[in-house]
């Protein structure tokens, strides 16, 4: 009977980079991703430095009388299947199919794409499962106009819940900022869960090193393993944000302003932080794999130690027997009183002799 493996497949959708499909013409607009069924939703937020309001929109056509204003609009787009309303949402904004496409394949690399009415920027987003710690990814993309950002989210995620009541309730600066201090606002968000997820991966980490110096076993080696394949996860995502914060902040592009360099400037230097963070979490996996290994090589020789002591107590035992247990007709101690008692004698003082030459030795 075959045994059930305990880990949780990969999610090779979000792992391996697709094509959109085989023979479909440059900015063929068609989603790669998990299949969804959940409602396409589109809110609105509309606010300057006095006032908010919030809106949710039907149809992509009612975005029309919002977009000559003078206010800063945050369109939220939630889902990413329906390719008819990406595709209408395009045309609205003027957007080029090659993003469009881009936005629909969900497993696109995290990049900066500058034209000259917007900047097109993809993130991903690391979502931590609270019940079996694993990780998993959903794509973020945004698209960066003069006085707008249409963000397009795979799945209704809480995480920039806090940024909506933010603006909703005027704290902060982001009703003060123009559209690129919104952009900043979302990548912050995306790049703080990816401290909570290491910190994560650091307290696991910790409690699986003290496991295994404790009792190391198969278990640990399953969640070194796990491990490993969460930080693969990690790092996979988080290496090409660095680039695309760094791009963003060289950018001369007019829609980034002089003002909201130095706030891009300090989440690049949280990125970077990540990654050393990330790279010592990896050192110290690898260190605890080598660990377990020596862990059980450890026991193992002990395990060895303790039979290979007990065959030699035996040797003589089994050589004193041997010889009397022998056919011949003449052995001069058979017809002794006292032989049996003998042969007992000697094989006791044998043991403990040996005993005390093992502790001598300190082999015990």
């Amino acid at each position: 009977m075959k045994s059930k493996s305990k880990f949780k497949k990969l999610d090779v959708k979000k792992f391996v980079p697709r094509a959109s499909g085989k023979d479909t013409p440059p900015g063929t607009v068609q989603y790669v991703g998990v299949p969804r069924e959940e409602k396409i939703k589109i809110d609105l937020i509309e606010y300057d430095d006095s006032d908010a309001t919030e809106y949710n929109i039907e149809r992509p056509e009612q975005l029309n009388k919002f977009i000559p204003t003078d206010k800063i609009k945050w369109i939220r787009v939630t889902g990413v299947y329906d390719v008819e309303l990406i595709t209408r949402l395009g045309e609205l904004f003027h957007i080029n199919h090659l993003e469009l496409e881009d936005i629909s394949n969900t497993t696109q690399r995290p990049r900066l794409e500058e034209r000259n009415n917007y900047l097109f920027l993809i993130f991903k987003i690391l979502l931590l499962n609270p019940v079996d710690k694993e990780v998993s990814i959903e794509q973020v993309s945004l698209i960066l106009g003069e006085n707008y950002v249409l963000s397009f989210h795979e799945t209704g995620s809480a995480l920039f819940d806090t940024l909506r009541s933010r603006i909703l309730s005027g704290k902060g600066k982001v009703r003060k900022m123009k559209s690129d201090y919104l952009a900043f606002a979302l990548a912050d968000i995306i790049i703080d869960q990816y401290f909570i997820v290491l910190e994560d991966i650091g307290d696991t980490i910790e409690g699986i090193e003290s496991d295994l110096i404790i009792a190391p076993g198969s278990a640990n080696q399953e969640a070194i393993y796990r491990m490993k394949r969460r930080l693969v996860y990690v790092a996979r995502t988080i290496w090409p944000v660095r680039e695309l914060i760094n791009e963003i902040e060289r950018s001369d592009h007019p829609f980034i302003h002089e003002e909201s360099r130095i706030y891009f400037r300090n989440i690049y230097d949280h990125t970077v932080q990540i990654i050393e963070t990330l790279e010592s979490l990896r050192d110290l996996t690898s260190s605890m794999m080598d660990l377990y290994l020596s862990s059980v090589s450890l026991k193992l020789n002990e395990i060895m130690k303790v039979l290979t002591i007990f065959s030699a107590l035996f040797i003589p035992l089994t050589f004193f027997a041997g010889v009397y247990g022998m056919n011949f007709k003449y052995l001069p101690e058979l017809e002794w009183k006292w032989g049996y008692p003998l042969f007992w004698i000697f094989c006791v003082v044998a043991t403990i002799f040996m005993l005390l030459y093992f502790r001598r030795k300190r082999w015990i």
